[in-house]
């Protein structure tokens, strides 16, 4: 009686703010008492309640067995509520959905149209495979009926039971066939029935091709936007098997483009025209570039004329779709493609970003990329503000939506870091395509590549969550596109290596890097490598040594660290090459100095616990060792430097030029006909190698073994220590009957005192020695290179970083206006392969360039809601149909297969019926039999419960009794009288007592 309606909850709901969650609770708790009720109104009540519930996401499966109360209800109301509640709720595999299959049947069949449609809506989903089969002999007559609204529902119910069971469609489609070809149906069946036959075809599109005449009727004929946009769907897939259509096909749609007003059958007309091959018809008589430049007008108009971005979006995925084909026509459009670079949504401009990329040639490379590059530059960079994974507080969150305004402007709002790296990622799909095709100024490349380097972004998801992969890893990409232009272009060496060469100093990598520093280990990778291998091209070798062995360098990746021990070497010996020709005290001091920076730093390298830096460290240190003792032993008056450094040296690092591999050339490598990997190299070699284990356990406290360990495997510090370098000497001076090595033992400090004072003699001699006077940097370098061996700190040498503003060295010149430069013609090596006839491939040793179908996702995830919600909530559209690709409208094998199981579900359901109707008979039977043993028959009743008189044998009486018996018999009759003549007005009651004669 003072139960709540629906109204009254949402009331209830909206006065309570802040505390719904507690509201609701109570409200579900008075539903679940009023939803067991037997007035079918309170119930009904109750279950819309939930129902509106349910879409905030409370659970409401518990009261599945309540909905089917509320479905079977006499009233359309009631049942129209049941029916909501069952699409809601039910799921394939609820368990009293096998208890509604005969109310579906008992609806199906229902005269009243209201109550028809509900089963006819409800079914497609809840629908299964057994219902399927079930149901069908039911909804295949309403394919049929009176009504237009039952036929176009049948219809739409039967594409989605086919869905489950496709053999429903082997039954259906010749009824379904009938609706599309029977010209004076309704047409909102008609279009039903084409978009049913809309999205069977894409799959299997060869089975419909007998429907295109009909399917080119209703197109001409027109009224129905949707209908239309359906068919030329359709056609789009017919096309490429009947090329025919083609040039049927070109005049209703350049006549729809022409004349319609509606934008989505404009749009569907351009997409139709492009996937369906009829701007490859140029075979067929079309004109192919009429339609494409009709198309394009049209998309160009949609650009600018209309205001609605969903408009501006599907406009530029036609356009990236007519690229492909005609990209001449789409560079035409070029300035209004880049003015959608700068539109507020981020899926417009990725659109944008994917159509600049595939119309760039050699003529708009340059614009295009500079356009994207100032974007880059003006633009601010995204503030990461949950790197920590934060996520801000939802639970005193307001159920109903909020709605945010649009604050689209003009102003410059930051990037996102997602779309910071797609426009880079862009840029190195571009430039480098076709083996650079279009770039005709690789200088202009090489800066392109450097300020690309201080617009990355900083670390993606990519990078958090580990991922290495260098297709996705910019700095790797762009360093590796510098590598591979240095390799290719010999013409570019000096500019490639002068740009490697300020990303490798010290003092310029705060100008060339991002603040975030991500990416700088990468670059400098391939810098040093480059710097190493084309060091002759290096302007300041010097600067650039010490920049290579600063402490920076030991907290790069191991990677790194390998390659600039590789280049140091490299750099070292082309200097110690140019020695030689003003070879003098000074230059051999430098040379000395700068060994000793080098080989204390590849010493603490040695210890490092990547094996192949420390292989490497230790291979270089004691080669440079080396190189140190023949400087240290060099007088100042020899002729020139130690041949080991002018000529052994860089004689390690010389030969031929590296040349890009093409990365097929490994599979041309012929298997030599001798070569045979399974006989193993020494058959003995399990008995060798267990007999060593033998000797090492049995000798393993040999004299011999343990010194053998301790020379390899037990580091001597103090030796180390000594034999860092420290005096322009170097290294001591051995007796004479030792050999001059690094290893022999330190100096006496009366030998140190004596070198000490003949160092001096010479430096007294030295024009560029400065001997005393005001303190200068010069005077703490020579304090320092003076030093005793034993207190020497490499480190403590100063090192004066000149930061010279460009502004400056341009303030006295001129200021004319500079020349052009005349253009210069480079050579672009091609990929080395065994085979020279074979096609050239475009990917060099060291091109790691990404797929251009890179797209990411750049739409923010909502934040969880505090409601909680079903276990598994439905999506309606991720509807498994791989089943129907494989099924054939044609295959009368499965006709008649469907047609034998609908014959025996048939005959199962008769028999079943017959079988019941046995059971209650023979159940009756059994009843009747135990009642009548249960009843007891009187006496003078007999089994069927009728009275029966009996005759008694009369008695012989003597002569003297015969007056009393006649007495007797007149005083019985008398009373016999009497009782008839007391139910007077109705039968005679007859006397059930049994007669009592005298004995």
């Amino acid at each position: 009686m003072f139960e709540k309606s629906l109204v009254d909850l949402i009331r209830g709901m909206r006065g309570h703010k802040g505390r719904e969650a507690e509201y609701i609770q109570s409200a579900i708790k008075e539903c679940r008492t009023e939803i067991r009720s037997q007035d079918m109104d309170v119930k009904a009540t109750a279950l819309l309640k939930l129902i509106y519930l349910e879409m905030f996401g409370y659970d409401m499966t518990w009261a599945a067995f309540n909905i089917l109360e509320v479905m079977s209800a006499a009233k359309h109301m009631q049942k129209r509520v049941g029916y909501l509640a069952a699409v809601q709720t039910f799921r394939p595999d609820t368990e009293v959905l096998m208890l509604a299959e005969n109310l579906l049947k008992k609806d199906l069949t229902s005269p009243s149209i209201p109550t028809l449609s509900l089963p006819l809506i409800t079914l497609p989903h809840l629908v299964t495979s057994s219902l399927a089969l079930s149901i069908l002999p039911d909804l295949l007559p309403r394919l049929t009926h009176s009504q237009p609204a039952v036929r176009k529902k049948t219809i739409t119910t039967l594409y989605r039971l086919a869905l489950v069971y496709p053999e429903t469609l082997i039954v259906a489609w010749p009824k379904i066939k009938d609706r599309l070809l029977d010209e004076n149906e309704d047409s909102s069946v008609t279009a039903a029935t084409v978009n049913v036959v809309c999205e069977l075809g894409w799959r299997r599109p060869r089975d419909f091709l007998p429907l295109a005449p009909r399917l080119f009727e209703l197109l001409i004929e027109g009224g129905n936007n949707w209908m239309a946009i359906k068919i030329i769907k359709l056609f789009a897939v017919l096309t490429p098997l009947e090329p025919r259509l083609v040039k049927k096909l070109v005049r209703p749609l350049t006549n729809l483009i022409q004349s319609t007003t509606a934008m989505s059958l404009l749009y569907e007309c351009v997409s139709g025209i492009i996937q369906g091959g009829i701007l490859d018809g140029a075979d067929a008589g079309v004109n192919v570039e009429e339609v494409a430049d009709l198309c394009i007008s049209k998309l160009r108009g949609m650009i600018l004329l209309e205001g609605d971005p969903n408009l501006k979006y599907v406009a530029l995925l036609a356009f990236n779709k007519i690229v492909t084909t005609h990209p001449a026509l789409v560079a035409m459009q070029q300035d209004v493609i880049l003015r959608c670079l700068d539109d507020p949504d981020v899926s417009i401009r990725l659109q944008a970003l994917e159509l600049a990329t595939g119309m760039v040639s050699s003529d708009n490379l340059q614009s295009v990329v500079d356009r994207l590059m100032k974007q880059l530059a003006n633009a601010p960079p995204e503030k990461s503000t949950f790197l920590n994974g934060s996520v801000e507080d939802q639970d005193n969150t307001d159920l109903e939506q909020k709605l945010v305004p649009d604050k689209r402007g003009s102003e410059a709002s930051p990037l996102p870091n997602e779309y910071r790296h797609e426009i880079i990622s862009k840029i190195l799909d571009m430039c480098p395509a076709d083996t650079y095709a279009n770039i005709t100024d690789f200088e202009w490349y090489i800066e392109t590549l450097v300020k690309l380097i201080r617009q990355l972004p900083g670390k993606t998801n990519d990078t958090l969550t580990g991922r290495h992969d260098r297709t996705l890893n910019l700095p790797a990409r762009i360093g590796s596109q510098l590598l591979d232009v240095t390799v290719r272009v010999k013409e570019l060496r000096p500019e490639a290596v002068r740009a490697a060469e300020r990303l490798a100093t010290m003092s310029s990598r705060g100008m060339y890097f991002a603040s975030h520093g991500y990416g700088q280990a990468e670059i400098l990778e391939v810098a040093a490598w480059l710097c190493g291998e084309y060091a002759v091209h290096l302007s300041s070798p010097y600067e650039v040594i010490n920049s290579l062995v600063h402490d920076q360098t030991k907290d790069f990746a191991s990677s790194t660290i390998g390659t600039i021990v590789q280049a140091i070497p490299k750099v070292f010996a082309s200097i110690t090459k140019s020695a030689n020709q003003e070879w003098n005290a000074s230059r051999k001091g430098t040379l000395e100095l700068m060994l000793g920076r080098i080989t204390s730093f590849l010493d603490t390298l040695s210890a490092h616990p990547n094996l192949e830096v420390q292989e490497r460290s230790v291979e270089f240190l004691e080669l440079l060792k080396l190189g140190s003792e023949a400087l240290s032993a060099a007088t100042i008056d020899a002729p020139e430097a130690p041949l080991l450094l002018i000529h052994a040296l860089p004689a390690l690092f010389e030969g031929s030029d590296l040349n890009p591999v093409s990365s097929a050339a490994q599979k041309k490598v012929p298997i030599p006909e001798d070569l045979d990997l399974d006989t193993p190299l020494n058959p003995n070699l399990d008995t060798i190698l267990r007999s060593s284990q033998l000797i090492d356990e049995e000798e393993g406290d040999d004299e011999q073994t343990t010194a053998f360990n301790k020379f390899y495997f037990e580091r001597e510090i103090t030796a180390l220590a000594s034999i860092r370098p420290t005096t322009r000497s170097q290294y001591v001076e051995a007796d004479n009957d030792e050999a001059v090595s690094y290893q022999g033992i330190p100096d006496s400090p009366q030998t140190q005192a004596r070198k000490k004072a003949e160092r001096a003699a010479r430096n007294r001699d030295d024009p560029f020695y400065i001997p005393g006077g005001a303190h200068t940097p010069s005077d703490e370098i020579a304090s320092v290179i003076g030093k005793q061996a034993g207190d020497l700190d490499v480190d403590s040498i100063p090192i004066v970083d000149l930061n010279i503003d460009p502004s400056q060295l341009q303030h006295g010149q001129s200021t004319e206006k500079p020349k052009k430069k005349p253009k210069r013609k480079f050579m672009i090596a091609a990929d080395e392969t065994l085979d020279p006839t074979s096609d050239q491939l475009s990917s060099s040793f060291s091109d790691t360039r990404a797929p251009r179908s890179l797209t990411r996702n750049l739409s923010n995830t909502a934040p969880s809601s505090s409601v909680p919600a079903t276990g598994n909530r439905r999506n309606f559209l991720s509807v498994d149909s791989s089943n129907l690709g494989a099924f054939s409208l044609s295959d009368q094998e499965q006709s008649g297969t469907l047609q034998l199981d609908i014959d025996r579900r048939l005959a199962e359901e008769a028999e079943m019926a017959a079988a019941l109707k046995e059971v209650e008979r023979k159940r009756l039977e059994l009843a009747r039999q135990e009642e009548e043993a249960r009843t007891h028959v009187a006496e003078g009743v007999d089994e069927e419960g009728i009275v029966v008189k009996r005759k008694k044998k009369k008695s012989k009486k003597p002569a003297g009794d015969e007056t009393t018996e006649q007495s007797l018999v007149d005083t019985l009759k008398k009373k016999k009288k009497k009782k008839v003549k007391k139910s007077e007005g109705g039968d005679p009651v007859q006397d059930s007592q049994p007669d009592f004669t005298e004995q």
